[in-house]
């Protein structure tokens, strides 16, 4: 899976904020949901419009964001 398939950064939607293709929900908004606690599973269900592959690819922007802010920052 490549994450740019399903993260879009778009500056009239969310103000450019990161958001799942289709929807107005962020990276940031599915990774404070479970950096709080909630399962996927939960989230899933509060959020109908998302899939697995959605909140996995959320996690491969975010880890993907993290390599490149290391690699910036390491010399």
């Amino acid at each position: 899976m490549n994450y740019q398939d399903r993260i879009v950064i778009d500056p009239v939607i969310r103000s450019g904020k990161p958001c799942i293709r289709g929807t107005r929900i962020t990276v940031y908004d599915i990774l404070e949901y479970l950096a709080g606690g909630m399962s996927e599973d939960q989230v899933l269900r509060d959020f109908p419009a998302l899939t697995r592959e959605d909140v996995r690819a959320t996690l491969e922007f975010a880890a993907d964001r993290e390599r490149k802010l290391a690699a910036s920052t390491a010399g």
